[in-house]
């Protein structure tokens, strides 16, 4: 018996199905082999480990795409079949070597120009440290996205192309870095491979940048001298480089200190979402969730309620796993008190001894981030912290030139990423610090209710950022 050709349709769709196997195949060995190092991590306390959350910025093509793609690159935190489509997508450009900007840059337009537009958030991980990356633009209109993506750093990794040395942009990121009180600055001199690794270089930007840091209050800037494009001093020592002595970007990220970046000190408890079970097993149980923005809260201490100003002992504080005897910030707990008090969201839990600044009228420097201008005496929604109110901003008391740091009293028009100081009123009174206290209470941002876009950010008791300002 003769059997009848198969048609040709079936075996290119058996072909087919076979590649789709081995690409299956292909992802389960992928996934099998991160299990293997992620239960690696687990026994090291990988879930504990401490995070460090860290924003890039730079001039345009100073190559933070790149820097973020070598350190996701050489930390082998990118899977094959993701490098291979960085491999073809670099070779269909022309480009000599793989281009690992594109790691980051997920928009089209982003990848047609070769630049950043939006936020790109990264996420990796290393044996010492959990890291999430903020790759924020460079150009000048994407100001509002640096501010957006370094709102919660807890480092800034500033970028400066050797060839060019401090442009505007690196005065203007630098401030807003300042302005957002980012503890810590590390300055990447990027590119020395292009002025042949010369040390001369390097100590001119350094110099040049430590001048104009002066004028700024940077608590902490640390500098180092990379190629992102080869992986010099990025997660590897450079051999090109052996007149510095300090260590790589990844051994500075590893290592920063951040334990004491949160206020322990002033006891704040914005309260987020009133917990009342109504089950047979929690009949009573009312509890407070919320995140701990500052301070120490044990049990048994003694609370007071904002803005009733009734007071209460803590009784218990929970989490999923079961009860603490005290919380501090970052943490996420839920909080029940020995009284039965009216508290909802937006309330806050504080202690009698140290109380915030309970008011309506508050100056804040503000960056606007909308195309239509801020208006005098507009009706606006504020947020701070869990609490959502209305304010009408009364006055700009002058704007501030980001590359000279002066005061500009007499221009009172505040456009798109400009940077001001302003006043305005609320509606009900905010529970405030200065933000220079606390990054949590002292920051609130600005809603047009008629769109509700985020039109603005606002640091609370910040107009004197400047030195001598």
């Amino acid at each position: 018996m003769i059997c009848a050709p198969k048609p040709p349709w079936k075996t290119v769709k058996r072909r087919a199905t076979s590649e789709k196997f081995m690409l299956l195949f292909l992802r389960l060995i992928q996934h099998a082999l991160i299990n293997t190092i992620m239960s690696e991590f687990s026994t090291k306390g990988y879930l504990d480990m401490e995070l460090l959350r860290f924003t890039t910025a730079g001039s345009v093509d100073d190559g933070k795409s790149t820097l973020i793609g070598r350190l996701l690159y050489d930390s082998k935190s990118i899977f094959e079949d993701q490098l291979e489509a960085v491999k073809r997508a670099s070779i269909r450009r022309g480009n000599e070597h793989i281009d690992l900007a594109l790691l980051t840059d997920g928009l089209r337009a982003e990848r047609e120009q070769g630049i950043t537009i939006d936020v790109a958030y990264r996420y990796f991980a290393t044996p010492k440290r959990k890291f999430i990356i903020a790759d924020t633009p460079g150009h000048i209109q994407y100001t509002r996205n640096m501010v957006t993506g370094a709102s919660t750093a807890n480092a800034a990794i500033i970028l400066i192309d050797a060839r060019n040395g401090v442009t505007e942009q690196t005065c203007r990121h630098s401030y807003i870095a300042s302005l957002l009180q980012i503890p810590h600055v590390i300055i990447c001199i990027n590119k020395m491979d292009l002025v042949e690794y010369s040390q001369q270089v390097y100590e001119r930007i350094r110099l040049e940048f430590s001048n104009f840091a002066n004028k700024l209050k940077l608590r902490e800037v640390t500098y180092v001298p990379i190629s992102a494009l080869h992986g010099d001093n990025v997660v590897d020592a450079s051999q090109n480089m052996p007149w510095y002595e300090g260590g790589t970007l990844r051994h500075v990220l590893e290592h920063i200190e951040i334990g004491n970046d949160h206020n322990l000190v002033d006891a704040r408890f914005p309260v987020q979402h009133v917990i009342r079970p109504l089950s047979d097993e929690f009949h009573d149980y009312r509890g407070y969730a919320g995140r701990v923005a500052g301070g120490v809260f044990c049990t048994g201490d003694k609370v007071i309620v904002l803005p009733s100003l009734l007071s209460s002992k803590i009784r218990s504080i929970d989490i999923y796993k079961g009860s603490l005897d005290e919380a501090w910030p970052p943490m996420s707990v839920t909080i029940t008190l020995e009284d039965d008090i009216d508290i909802s969201r937006g309330d806050m839990l504080v202690k009698e001894e140290n109380m915030p600044l309970i008011t309506q009228d508050i100056e804040v420097m503000m960056c606007w981030m909308n195309e239509k201008p801020l208006q005098i005496n507009g009706k606006y929604a504020v947020k701070h912290t869990t609490r959502d109110v209305r304010c009408i901003i009364q006055e700009v008391k002058y704007k501030v030139n980001v590359n000279t740091l002066e005061k500009i009293p007499d221009d009172l028009s505040v456009g798109l990423n400009d940077i001001a100081c302003v006043r305005l009123r609320t509606t009900k009174p905010l529970f405030v610090d200065p933000y220079n206290v606390n990054r949590r209470t002292g920051a609130l941002i600005i809603i047009d209710e008629a769109t509700n876009n985020t039109v603005g950010v606002g640091m609370v008791g910040t107009n004197h950022l400047l030195n001598g300002g």
